[in-house]
């Protein structure tokens, strides 16, 4: 069954190839990104598999979830916000902006539509990990007091 799905932070190199996959499983896709990281390079490498931005089933809207959203979808993936140090390091207020606002207003519009969200994270929230690959049980290597608080 087709549906029309929304991916937050679309433009960025997890998000564009997320694109990607829904296109090729026959979904509509409504790529969202204020390419404050991200960048329509990312995009482009669509277009040379399905000429992407040509494609009738992909949209993209240039918007900051930090803002509500009035969009009609059958699901979304919200992976809108900085994950590397240097960005989100470069501006912390958007960077929290994007996690609490646009996560609010994401699973507020999930909860008008009644619709499922995937809500994705970093691993950056870990630290510096000393065991490779992390079991689920790893609590992670803080340098934060804060963080550390939270996590144990």
């Amino acid at each position: 069954m087709k549906k029309r799905i929304l991916v937050t932070g679309g433009a960025g190199f997890i998000g564009s190839h997320l694109c990607e996959r829904l296109l090729a499983a026959g979904h509509e896709v409504l790529c969202v990104d204020n390419f404050f990281t991200g960048a329509k390079a990312n995009i482009v490498h669509l277009a040379n598999i399905v000429h992407l931005m040509d494609n009738p089933y992909f949209e993209i809207i240039r918007h900051d979830i930090c803002f509500p959203l009035y969009v009609e979808v059958d699901e979304i993936y919200n992976l809108a916000c900085p994950a590397s140090p240097i960005h989100y390091q470069k501006d912390p207020v958007q960077t929290t902006k994007v996690s609490v606002l646009g996560s609010i207003n994401m699973l507020g519009l999930a909860k008008r539509l009644r619709i499922k969200i995937l809500q994705a994270s970093t691993s950056e929230v870990y630290g510096d990990p000393e065991v490779h690959p992390q079991p689920e049980s790893y609590l992670g290597e803080c340098k934060s007091h804060w963080a550390e608080s939270v996590l144990r």
